[in-house]
């Protein structure tokens, strides 16, 4: 199907009360829908809020207890933060070597990890260059608008 008729098809639901279409040409198909999972997983976490608020306060108190000095890495370098609420990936696809690791010299422009917001998979780079000291999200985990992701030194 072809790309311009599923934009002008998004276009249409946008701007009408339409809440689901699905559209079949031949062996293809297009279903579009308002009302999603993503939709479900947004009420979820904002139910969820308070409880994510008080989620990253332990886990630097666990890393620090596991690694020794993770809180006084933070202030060593660059801390990269996320710029969305969304769900942070290491690699680009399950199973993937992940686009970085601890140890690994970054530049800037470099991609570091994957924020998927809304079905959207947004790129997360470096924003200057240096090698990474910390990767502070687990893989597949919820973060936070302004959470801390890795430290670049």
């Amino acid at each position: 199907m072809d790309i311009r008729k599923i934009k002008k098809l998004i276009e249409l639901i946008e701007s009408s009360d339409i809440a689901e279409i699905e559209i079949h040409e031949g062996e293809e198909s297009v279903r579009l829908s308002r009302v999603s999972s993503v939709q479900q997983t947004t009420v979820v976490q904002s139910a969820a809020a308070p409880a994510l608020a008080e989620a990253p306060v332990p886990a630097p108190a666990q890393s620090s207890t596991q690694d020794g000095g993770a809180e006084e890495a933070l202030p060593e370098g660059h801390v990269v933060t996320s710029p969305m609420v969304g769900t942070f990936y290491r690699a680009p696809s399950p199973g993937a070597k992940p686009f970085v690791d601890v140890g690994q010299k970054v530049e800037a422009g470099d991609t570091l990890c994957i924020i998927e917001a809304m079905k959207m998979l947004n790129q997360i780079e470096a924003d200057r260059s240096g090698v990474i000291a910390a990767i502070l999200v687990e893989n597949g985990q919820p973060v936070e608008y302004g959470q801390p992701l890795f430290v670049i030194r």
